[in-house]
């Protein structure tokens, strides 16, 4: 979460005689520290002296004219130690051990996938942040995680189309999978992954229908082609790509193809944000756009103020043979008004 260059190694604590870290990691006998940002008056660098072990106690000595303040940040910003030498060398021996593999030139020739001749019926799909009294019509969608899932009731968990985050961190994966397995259990069947990697939740679980869904960024055919070998049984394809693209693509599918129509698009999913930033409140560019953060499980969601909508296009899409319209829906902050604008995104711009 920290801005600084490096990595995050403490804070400093004690006196300002005796200022000191808890070593976050282990630091070894020549590792340079940087403490602080630029702009403090105590900002400087330390070199370490001595081997220090996760969780130890590191005393700084003459970082600079005036002595850091408390929970002033720590930074390891280079790592040339003798030990790091011996490290390298040893991995070096081990690899020389290992026997070499004759590569030979590869003979691949790329071939687009071939596309069953069924065609779809197309619907909308609708999805919101959270379901609340909302009466649905239509088929609906609801993103993960959510905070009470058992509330929802199970004659409602099987229609629902459950959608998974783009990321997913390593600390938040077990809460997924979890929330994940209740929906299976209770009988939730149409997901929504946007990431390849997250089909590994439901390895082992038959009758699913699986799609890969925008923000996986499959641009070409021969990506859904990888996709059917992984077990999906549609794909949602960028809302980035051009008219061009779009028209071609569904032509050598081997999948149904959906597309975000309408909705609220963000500009960028981050894990940091700005400190001087606040989630739920529109702030301004120097340009005068205006934006809005939320966060949901670890990311910020950043919005632009207006919305993606290529609905003018839909019968054109439709005779491509798109089958499935995507309509993503966020509860706006108080005091955003989203600006009348043409949403077509990179409609009229082709990719390079």
């Amino acid at each position: 979460m920290q801005t600084g260059s490096g990595l995050f190694v403490g804070n400093i604590k004690g006196t300002k005689e005796k200022p000191f870290i808890i070593a976050r990691e282990e630091l070894l006998n020549g590792d340079v520290l940087r403490i602080g940002y630029e702009d403090e008056p105590w900002h400087g660098k330390s070199r370490v002296r001595r081997f220090v072990p996760k969780k130890g106690r590191l005393f700084l000595k003459s970082l600079s004219k005036k002595r850091p303040a408390q929970g002033t940040p720590v930074f390891l910003t280079d790592r040339r130690a003798k030990t790091l030498e011996k490290m390298l060398t040893a991995l070096e021996g081990e690899l020389n051990t290992i026997s070499k593999q004759r590569v030979d030139a590869s003979n691949f020739s790329a071939r687009l996938p071939q596309r069953t001749r069924k065609r779809y019926l197309a619907f909308e799909l609708k999805v919101y942040r959270k379901i609340g009294n909302k009466k649905l019509r239509g088929r609906t969608g609801i993103w993960l995680p959510i905070k009470n899932p058992a509330r929802i009731p199970g004659s409602l968990v099987s229609k629902l189309w459950w959608w998974l985050p783009p990321v997913i961190w390593p600390e938040d994966e077990t809460k997924i999978k979890g929330v994940v397995d209740f929906v299976l259990k209770k009988g939730g069947r149409n997901f929504v992954l946007n990431t390849p990697w997250q089909i590994a939740f439901f390895t082992g679980v038959k009758g699913l229908n699986l799609w890969a869904g925008p923000f996986c960024n499959i641009a070409n055919p021969l990506a859904v082609g990888s996709l059917v070998s992984l077990g999906f049984n549609g794909v949602i394809v960028s809302p980035e790509l051009g008219r061009e693209d779009y028209l071609l693509l569904p032509k050598y599918c081997p999948l149904p193809v959906g597309i975000v129509t309408a909705g609220n698009w963000p500009l960028c999913v981050s894990r940091a944000l700005a400190e001087n930033m606040k989630t739920g409140q529109s702030f301004t560019s120097p340009k005068g756009e205006q934006a809005w953060v939320r966060q949901y499980g670890s990311d910020y969601w950043m919005f632009p103020n207006w919305e993606l909508d290529i609905r003018a296009k839909q019968d054109l899409l439709q005779q491509a043979d798109y089958s499935l319209w995507v309509h993503l829906i966020e509860p706006l902050p108080r005091g955003v008004k989203l600006k009348k604008r043409p949403g077509l995104w990179n409609w009229d711009i082709n990719l390079l």
